[in-house]
């Protein structure tokens, strides 16, 4: 989530550098946000992951990106403390512990996306 709130600091700047605005000038976020109709970039990131998660399980080609996922560890346990979040237990947190056998219908697939997107996003 740091690197999310990077990228938000950073469009940020940008949207302000593309409408001559300084951070003197107090305009609040929202109001530069609909004055450049710009996408919010956790939107975009986590509704890319969401679309490349379901790309990677529905493809049948032998390669290694499906296999890496359906991976189980020999051991089930992580480590000590409180260990990284993995890549699939967000979409876990949405979608159920059965996602990979969701993302095989596209359709539904698709039709979760926009509630995985809203909860990914406020978080960070």
């Amino acid at each position: 989530m740091g690197l999310i709130r990077r990228l938000r600091i950073t469009q940020r700047a940008m949207e302000r550098a593309m409408l001559g605005v300084s951070l003197r000038d107090q305009i609040r976020n929202l109001e530069i946000r609909r004055r450049t109709r710009v996408t919010d970039i956790a939107q975009r990131v986590a509704k890319l992951k969401w679309q490349w998660a379901g790309h990677i399980v529905r493809r049948k080609d032998g390669r290694w990106g499906p296999k890496v996922l359906e991976r189980q560890p020999q051991t089930d346990k992580r480590s000590v403390s409180r260990p990284p979040t993995r890549w699939t237990d967000d979409i876990k947190r949405v979608a159920g512990s059965r996602w990979i056998q969701e993302a095989q219908n596209r359709g539904t697939w698709n039709s979760v996306q926009k509630t995985y997107v809203q909860q990914w996003t406020s978080i960070g």
